[in-house]
């Protein structure tokens, strides 16, 4: 097999080193920063360079940019990838999907959305790690739900990767539930942080505010992009957010022990309801 990978960063290099983790498997890696290329190749990451040559050869190849770079690098290279399959690694779908679907098809080569569930607060390929995506989730967004042998394919193509489960859905259901699920998580903990009294916090705080901090430290021009992509979805989990929390500061400005119990249950009861005790 013949691994293409555009974009070395955490999630690519990530991609890259898992890949070579199997025997018989060459990784051949893009990045616009060449030293990262180069770097890659010495820490055996990747087999060398991926060239428009190559890309007809490969059996996969991994988009793993911004949105608009994913859209941007397809129809640049599109007349060279018939007979490979594509699948984008992005945080969004719904414009991804729209603009390169057709665009595969009239090229003949396969265009897969996808998005890797897993990642970590640093980026770049220097925290990129072999084991990343071990028994995680990938979401994958086919053209068709009714072509068995490509979701085979699929999953053979990913197998290496050692992803736990692959789930498939559409584009809209992705970015409606990517909304929840991991944009507004990133939306509040940003947020959260910029409390004046989170200056004071060493000493006194440990699990809780590790957890809901974490993912404030992200990289803003890709979280920029991302939530401009999935605009609407984001903005209605937000106002549902901001309404909750409004119940909240109501009852304890009211002083009214009865309501704050019932909402901390509320919360308490629909968080087993969804994950499980």
């Amino acid at each position: 097999m013949q691994v293409g990978i555009v974009g070395l960063g955490l999630i690519g290099g990530s991609l890259a080193k898992a890949y070579k983790r199997t025997d018989g498997i060459r990784v051949l890696g893009y990045d616009i920063d060449k030293s990262i290329i180069d770097f890659a190749a010495l820490a055996q990451a990747i087999d060398g360079p991926l060239s428009d040559a190559d890309l007809a050869e490969c059996d996969c190849i991994l988009l793993c940019t911004f949105p608009q770079g994913v859209i941007d690098w397809v129809k640049e290279k599109a007349p060279l990838l018939t007979g490979t399959t594509v699948i984008d690694c992005s945080g969004t779908k719904a414009r991804i999907c729209d603009v390169l679907f057709p665009i595969a098809e009239d090229n003949g080569f396969t265009f897969v959305g996808g998005h890797p569930m897993a990642g970590m607060h640093q980026s770049g390929f220097k925290y990129s790690r072999e084991d990343l995506f071990d028994d995680e989730p990938m979401v994958i967004v086919p053209h068709s739900f009714e072509d068995i042998r490509l979701f085979d394919r699929i999953q053979k193509l990913l197998a290496p990767v050692g992803f736990g489960r692959i789930s498939v859905t559409t584009a809209q259901e992705h970015d409606e539930i990517i909304a929840f699920s991991s944009q507004l998580a990133h939306v509040v903990s940003n947020a959260f942080v910029k409390s004046p009294t989170a200056s004071k916090h060493k000493g006194y705080s440990a699990g809780s505010y590790r957890d809901l901090t974490r993912v404030a430290w992200l990289n803003p021009d890709m979280w920029t992009e991302l939530f401009l992509e999935n605009r609407d979805d984001l903005l209605k989990e937000i106002d549902f957010f901001i309404s909750s929390m409004h119940q909240y500061r109501d009852a304890l400005d009211a002083c009214d022990e009865q309501t704050l119990r019932k909402l901390l249950d509320e919360g308490r009861l629909r968080k087993r309801e969804v994950d499980g005790p």
